[in-house]
This record gives structure tokens, sequence and C-alpha cells, in this order.
């Protein structure tokens, strides 16, 4: 273990997630109990107590510009942000510690505040996939990837939905004490070491604004809600009481696929994301709805080039391979 303490701050504000500060501060508290020393310390813009989305106060430590410098600086989301511009206090309160901090980081929506704050200019990204594109807009210049769990480039970090922000914090831990220490706090925590920065976002399928016809969002969301239920073509028409043709046409100009291309893909990823959690890929074949192991293989050589099993073999830990 270091020697020195590593100092995390935490840059909270009115309207805050209140999961996206308790999740990874809960990994770095539960590091300690193995040997390691982090010291949390929640700031806020002016050093006065904010109200949470839950409408639980949050007391913090002090003011940004009252504090010295941190080793990690992690700023956390809100649901205001993606739908209004970030004031430009709390861009100030995110800027002034990052510009001597170790690193960067941000859970889900956060990365509007780093966006606003001039900190993703020029960098990969990533956040939630519901406004991955508003996140792209407003800040043209960055990279976003709305499929990642969490991103990093150089010593930025970014991460998607609220819990994502686990699986980053569980990825600075192991950077900076390794797998093993790693391990042992999510196994504490009970949680899954398996999903890497790289892999998908649980709700992949669901990227990107959802169908204009109503129509057709009933089917997506039926087809989302139980991948492996009966969705022939001749079924999801019947669901909606019109022809066959016309459901194919309404895939095609919305969507750009057919029905048992878009219901092949949403169980390709519950699939993947089973593999993530640990399941064996004969029970994500299974519990995702295809109609056996040797289809589910059949998908995977077709889009990755690899077997199941060797895909949960390579997400085995937190640490992305291709980590910038």
């Amino acid at each position: 273990m270091n020697a020195a303490p590593h100092r995390v701050a935490i840059l909270v504000y009115d309207g805050v997630t209140l999961l996206d500060v308790a999740g990874p501060a809960e990994v770095f508290k539960e590091a300690n109990r193995f040997g390691a020393d982090y010291r949390i310390v929640l700031l806020s813009p002016t050093g006065a107590a904010v109200t949470s989305n839950l409408g639980v106060q949050i007391a913090v430590d002090g003011a940004v510009s009252s504090e010295p410098a941190f080793d990690t600086v992690l700023v956390a989301g809100s649901d205001l942000y993606p739908r209004a511009r970030v004031p430009d206090d709390l861009a100030d309160a995110a800027r002034r510690p990052a510009a001597v901090a170790g690193r960067i980081a941000s859970i889900c929506t956060g990365a509007f505040v780093l966006a606003a704050a001039g900190l993703l200019d020029g960098k990969r990204a990533t956040t939630h996939w519901r406004v991955a594109h508003e996140l792209a807009a407003r800040c043209p210049t960055c990279r976003v990837e709305p499929d990642a769990i969490y991103v990093r480039d150089g010593a930025t970090y970014t991460s998607a939905g609220v819990t994502a922000g686990i699986d980053l914090a569980l990825a600075l831990l192991e950077d900076d004490h390794g797998p093993r220490l790693a391990r042992d706090v999510a196994r504490a925590l009970v949680v899954y070491m398996q999903r890497a920065g790289g892999q998908s976002q649980f709700s992949a399928p669901l990227q990107g604004p959802p169908p204009r016809s109503p129509a057709l969002r009933q089917i997506t969301d039926l087809v989302t809600a139980n991948p492996h239920g009966d969705h022939s073509l001749t079924e999801l028409a019947k669901h909606l009481n019109v022809s066959t043709r016309h459901l194919t046409r309404l895939f095609h100009d919305e969507l750009s696929t057919t029905p048992a291309r878009y219901v092949e893909n949403i169980r390709f990823d519950l699939a993947r994301a089973l593999l993530d959690q640990g399941h064996t890929a004969t029970q994500a074949a299974i519990l995702a709805g295809f109609p056996s192991y040797e289809s589910l293989r059949r998908i995977f050589a077709r889009k990755l080039s690899i077997s199941p099993a060797a895909y949960r073999r390579r997400f085995s830990t937190a640490r992305r391979a291709n980590a910038g």
C-alpha cells in the first residue's frame, strides 16, 4: 500500500444524484478496511450543504476554493443538467480542483459538468446512453462513446449510468492497488468485477431517441421487457394488429433493420450482460431467449469473432486492455 494517504474529493451540488456519491465513496471506504488509505472529502461550490435528488441533505466538508490539491476528483451527476445549461459556478467548481488533481472523473451525467468546464475538449468520454447525443452536441470536440461502461482518456475518466460509478471506482482502485484488492472489495460489496470499461451498457439496444411511431415503441418496449418471449414477425404484427409487411416497413424506415434482427440484437446484448455477470455461456443462452447455445455461439462469432466462453474469460477483471 502507498505510504501517503490518497485524497479523494467528491463534488456535490443541489440536485445531485445520491447514488453517484454513495456508490464510489463506499468502494473507497471498503478499500480502507483492506489496508488502503483513502481520505474522502465532500465539497460543494460554496461550502454550504446541498440537497440531493431524493431530498436528502448532504453535509459537506468545505468549499472547493478552501481545499488543497487532491489525488482524485469525482464529479457526481444529476438529472438536471442534461436538460439545462450547467451554471458557471458549478463548472468553475469542477475546473479549479481538476487543474491540480492527479486525475478527474465523472459519474453518469457528471460528464456534462466536465464538458461545461472544458475538461472534455478533444477527449474520449461517455455518459448515460439516454443523453449521450446531448453530450456530443454540447461538446463537439469530444468523442462520445455511448456504448461504454466507462472511458479513460489520460487522467480523465467518465462513466455511464449511476451503478457504473461503482465499476469506475473499482477500476481506479485497481489502478492504485492492483486487481487483488479490487476483487476483495468487489466481493465484500457483493458486486461483479467482470464489467470492464469497454463493455456495452446493459441498455445498448435503446441508444438514441425512441422510434417516432407509437406502434413501433410498443414493439421495442415489449421485446426489451421480455426478450425470451415469442417475437416472431407474425406474433409481433399480431400484437399491433397490422400486417407483417407494414411492420417490416416500420422497422426499415425508423430503425434501419428488420424485426428479426432487432430481436436478435436485444437477445445478444442481454446474453453479453449475463456473461459479464458471471453466468456460463449455456445459462446466458437460455436466459436471453436463444433456442440453443449453438445459436448464441453463431451470433457471437458473427458480431465479435469470438465464442461466448472466450468473451467471458476476456473480461475477468475491471481493467481495460485498451485504457488510454
